[in-house]
């Protein structure tokens, strides 16, 4: 399970950087300030979530039912959450409004909340 947490957390790493530059350069004369700041939000949280993922496969402490919870929610959330944002702040580039998936973000943040949860109930649990 480790090795599959820390090849999801290296490729968000990766994608973040990329979007990070494609949104910082190439969509910077395209978007509007306010679409190219929920971008950049798509962009940190997806890597605060691939750190996220490196830290859960580091931890020897968790058990591996709580290291596949918490990976399924953080890679249900960062599609939902992050994806989502893309798909909405681009719509100017695309041509395509995907407003229809709007309700998707605030459910990818709800499974991000529930990951960081799970870690918190996990190690609240723990006895020293």
């Amino acid at each position: 399970m480790e090795r599959k947490i820390i090849i999801t957390a290296a490729l968000f790493g990766m994608l973040a950087i990329i979007l990070g530059a494609f949104g910082a350069h190439a969509l910077k004369a395209i978007l509007t300030p306010e679409q190219l700041t929920s971008f950049e939000t798509g962009v940190r949280y997806q890597m605060y979530h691939a750190f996220f993922l490196f830290f859960v496969a580091s931890r020897k402490e968790l058990s591996l039912k709580a290291q596949k919870v918490i990976y399924n929610l953080v890679l249900a959330g960062v599609l939902f959450f992050s994806g989502s944002i893309y798909l909405l702040t681009t719509k100017n580039v695309t041509s395509v409004d995907f407003k229809i998936i709007g309700f998707v973000t605030p459910i990818g943040g709800l499974l991000l909340i529930f990951a960081w949860f799970v870690l918190f109930a996990t190690f609240f649990k723990k006895k020293s």
